[in-house]
């Protein structure tokens, strides 16, 4: 006899699953084999640069690599991070002290909360957001606190707006720029105003950076901790995968304040056994190559940015041309909620995005689409975009 399985309450408590229907719907287009264009999902198509791939190759066939990993990355590794943030940002960073491996940034945004909040501590999350904020929160039994972020405050989360009491029990602030789901940038003046905020309210700052590298147009977006103050509130979190198309690889990192990434470092060394050491190295070769490798993927997706940006644009839908990411936000016409327009492209052109409420509420009225296929079949999207009536 089957025994009654029972999950936790924080799988149970998790928000509805947004995109089931759109699954449901995709499944049915594939059956009736509708060509499908996927601008859901924001995964690299271009490959990963060969160099990185042959040092794999070369740290694969090493015996000494079959081994169990430092969790906490190679030093080597967290060296090459620290020589990286010098070169890119001029920020100095101590690689023992200040620098953790990552597999991939999801998991210590996830496991940030794992570390430092407690039931019931209020987190600030700007909103629409990449979900592993609020998940991770969740998941440790504290409150999300949403700052939404709107078109008119240039999708900039109104820290002012933040109720006093709020702000006096709040233990931590996500944020994330350049930003998903909106493309939205920041500049210097918003980062110190995020760093007095923290100072003045006892708060740890999270920035999730995995984007920096895709500026557009000569835009190179900064670091959060260029900012004076900065490393005594915060920790910022980066990522190879969109930087070196590397997104099946699993290698980020965190680097910042030393008493935050050593609470970090200590969920890690008890939950994982960290990166597998070839891709470590591999992940040194790609920092050492830094914009040389970079580059090219970044000329690729500004030129597929023009074409989609235009293309929407001439088929009457709004947006605007983004200075980073290769995300664009696109406002859905009048009349259609974000599911229903994310429907519609689905079903009468063929082509899958995502519904930006499914970022939070304050995505609601958007639709987020991605620039990670050809520009060949980018034209096409637009080309079907305009045979549908809204």
């Amino acid at each position: 006899m089957a025994i009654t399985i029972k999950k936790a309450k924080r799988i149970n408590e998790l928000p509805p699953y947004l995109f089931a229907e759109i699954d449901r719907r995709k499944r049915e287009a594939l059956a009736r084999g509708v060509d499908l264009i996927d601008l859901g999902v924001g995964d690299p198509d271009i490959p990963t640069p060969q160099e990185i791939v042959e040092k794999l190759m070369q740290g694969a066939s090493k015996p000494a690599n079959h081994r169990y990993p430092n969790s906490a990355g190679l030093l080597e590794f967290r060296q090459a991070v620290a020589d990286w943030y010098q070169q890119r940002f001029r920020v100095k960073l101590d690689a023992v002290k200040e620098v953790v491996s990552l597999i991939g940034s999801k998991e210590g945004i996830a496991n940030m909360a794992v570390a430092f909040v407690d039931p019931g501590d209020i987190v600030l999350v700007a909103s629409p957001c990449y979900p592993v904020y609020h998940v991770g929160t969740s998941f440790c039994g504290g409150r999300s606190y949403f700052l939404p972020l709107s078109k008119e405050n240039h999708f900039l989360p109104d820290l002012e707006a933040i109720p006093a009491e709020v702000a006096r029990q709040a233990k931590m602030l996500w944020i994330n720029y350049p930003n998903n789901p909106t493309a939205a940038v920041a500049e210097k003046e918003f980062f110190v105003r995020v760093v007095e905020f923290a100072h003045r309210h006892s708060l740890i700052v999270c920035h999730d950076a995995a984007y920096t590298e895709m500026g557009f147009d000569g835009y190179r977006p900064m670091s959060f901790l260029e900012v004076d103050g900065a490393r005594e509130v915060g920790i910022e979190f980066h990522s190879l995968s969109k930087t070196f198309n590397m997104t099946g690889w699993r290698i980020g990192m965190a680097v910042g304040n030393q008493e935050l990434v050593a609470g970090l470092s200590q969920v890690k060394s008890n939950v994982d056994s960290g990166i597998f050491q070839a891709v470590q190295e591999a992940a040194i070769e790609a920092l050492r190559l830094g914009d040389e490798i970079v580059a090219p993927s970044r000329r690729i997706y500004q030129e597929r940015r023009d074409i989609l940006v235009s293309g929407l644009c001439g088929a009457g839908l709004e947006c605007e041309k983004p200075r980073a990411t290769f995300y664009v936000w696109v406002s859905v016409p009048k009349g259609l909620t974000s599911a229903q327009f994310t429907a519609s492209l689905l079903d009468e052109a063929g082509v899958i995005t995502t519904p930006g409420n499914g970022f939070g509420e304050a995505g609601e009225g958007y639709v987020r689409f991605t620039v990670c296929v050809g520009k060949e079949r980018l034209k096409e999207v637009t080309d079907r975009i305009r045979q549908v009536r809204f």
